[in-house]
């Protein structure tokens, strides 16, 4: 059956006015099929040309928990990874911490990679990317949990939740960077900055060990600006290691030896320096615990000592006026009546 020309018309500028929509800075409706084809607006376009980088080339994502940050870099021309832009978190759920079992409402943290089958262009959460939870890591620690994504729509049940216009441009940058030929997107999850103060400071958390497992590939791109290839052995996380047959490690073997590492001797360097300014900053911690301490035992024993004062003082005011519990005074001789009162003496008349 023939579209009549009015309707097919009337489709086409409805398409136009989306399409204009969202090179003017808008974004399409949640209802519009057509959301997660919307192009990125210019001005993304134009900045990325300007730091040396386009929409097809690759693209790495890094969430920092404590900061509500979602940070977009891009690999320039000259190959290193350049930041592109922070979107701030509207919301996760949990805390600090790894993901570790369904249902306990905790967002992951680790290194996964997003391909383009995890993309959710028909999401009821405005546009979606699935991070990839479990992954060879979660695997070999019998962590559960699925479905676990970056979407929109400012709401979260263990999931990283941004705004409709947040997800919809950074779903458009890692939809051109599969364009340009990429396989994945590394996503790169965080409690907090892997600094040794940041460590240091959440020495005493059960996930201490994890946490500086991860930062070696946080450092490796500090160093670098390059994302660190990652795979799992021994059940942690290995950086920039492979077999010399290249096949995938088995995430509970043995790990092999390192090979030829150009990053290694600056890595060992790095890694040496923090430990010293972590050690010293735990040593810190311990001493200002200590002076907190030190200093509400004084003002306990001052208050203490004030209190015992004013009870020595007022003691001796009470004694110095009499007060307090005085012996009862002795009571009365009762009075007697006239009738038995001895008779008093009489002068005797005169001449008798």
């Amino acid at each position: 059956m023939a579209v009549p020309f009015s309707r097919f018309l009337g489709f086409a500028m409805v398409i136009v006015a989306m399409l204009a929509l969202a090179g003017c800075g808008g974004i399409m409706p949640k209802s519009s099929s057509l959301r997660a084809t919307q192009s990125l607006k210019q001005s993304v376009v134009d900045k990325m040309k300007a730091m040396g980088t386009s929409p097809g080339q690759a693209t790495m994502i890094r969430i920092i928990k404590e900061e509500n940050a979602l940070e977009v870099w891009k690999r320039t021309a000259a190959g290193g990874f350049k930041f592109f832009k922070t979107y701030e978190i509207c919301a996760y759920s949990g805390t600090f911490g790894p993901k570790v079992k369904e249902g306990d409402r905790q967002a992951p943290e680790g290194f996964y990679n997003i391909t383009p089958a995890l993309m959710n262009p028909n999401s009821s959460y405005y546009l979606s990317f699935d991070t990839g939870f479990p992954n060879k890591f979660d695997r070999a620690h019998g962590r559960t949990g699925s479905n676990l994504m970056v979407h929109g729509d400012c709401s979260s049940r263990g999931c990283y939740s941004m705004t409709d216009e947040a997800i919809a441009e950074i779903y458009a940058i890692v939809r051109e960077s599969f364009a340009g030929g990429n396989a994945a997107v590394q996503l790169q999850i965080y409690p907090f900055r892997m600094t040794p103060q940041k460590l240091a400071a959440h020495s005493g958390d059960a996930n201490i060990s994890f946490w500086h497992n991860i930062k070696e590939g946080y450092d490796r791109f500090e160093l670098a600006k390059v994302p660190a290839s990652w795979d799992v052995c021994e059940k942690k996380y290995v950086f920039d290691l492979k077999r010399e047959d290249d096949q995938p490690l088995d995430a509970v073997a043995a790990c092999p030896p390192r090979g030829n590492d150009p990053l290694l001797a600056a890595l060992i360097a790095k890694q040496a320096a923090d430990d010293k300014l972590y050690q010293a900053e735990i040593a810190a911690i311990g001493n200002r615990e200590a002076a907190k301490l030190a200093a509400a035992q004084a003002e306990a024993d001052a208050k203490a000592a004030a209190k015992a004062r004013g009870e020595a003082i007022g003691g001796a005011v009470t004694g110095l006026f009499g007060g307090g519990q005085q012996a009862a005074a002795p009571a009365p001789a009762p009075a007697e009546s006239s009738d038995s009162a001895p008779p008093v003496p009489m002068a005797a008349p005169k001449g008798s």
